[in-house]
């Protein structure tokens, strides 16, 4: 096998650079390039101050040190942004809603008073029928005439009698 010939190598790099996609966006955007070019002047510019005493205690009390160091984090915080895109939404509301009705779901398949609550609230409350047997014959004449009747109408009836 013939070996690989420089100009082969970057040819190839090139290709694989033009496919990539963050190679495209530093090349495409100027500001990008510009929070980088801040971020390595002022990191040069702390690590010059502090490469003159390296010292621990400069590094933490030395104000110029640490206002470089934080500019160059801020402005690598910034090229990062603008290279991944815009913080995602977290959609904090409707997330919220979802897991309320999903536990009202839950209390309601699994409870039943809160499932008859709910019905009741819904529907109206719920009468209750008395029911004869229409095989038997009817002892008293209350128990005649109340097949299908609602209880209070049965009662009713019964006390004006």
């Amino acid at each position: 096998m013939a070996k690989e010939s420089i100009s082969d190598r970057a040819n190839r790099a090139y290709s694989a650079a033009r496919e990539n996609r963050y190679v495209q966006r530093l090349v495409e955007d100027e500001d990008l390039r510009a929070s980088i070019v801040e971020a390595i002047g002022s990191a040069r510019k702390a690590y010059d101050r502090f490469s003159e005493d390296p010292s621990l205690e400069r590094a933490t009390h030395d104000r110029r040190v640490q206002k470089e160091l934080g500019r160059a984090a801020e402005s690598l915080r910034d090229a990062s942004e603008r290279l991944t895109g815009p913080p995602r939404r977290r959609h904090t509301f409707r997330n919220l809603v979802a897991l309320g009705l999903l536990t009202g779901g839950l209390v309601l398949i699994f409870s039943e008073s809160a499932r008859k609550a709910a019905l009741d609230a819904v529907f109206g409350e719920e009468e209750e029928f008395v029911y004869t047997s229409s095989t038997s014959a009817p002892t008293t004449p209350a128990q005649a005439q109340s097949n299908g009747t609602p209880v209070s109408e049965v009662q009713a009836t019964d006390s004006d009698n």
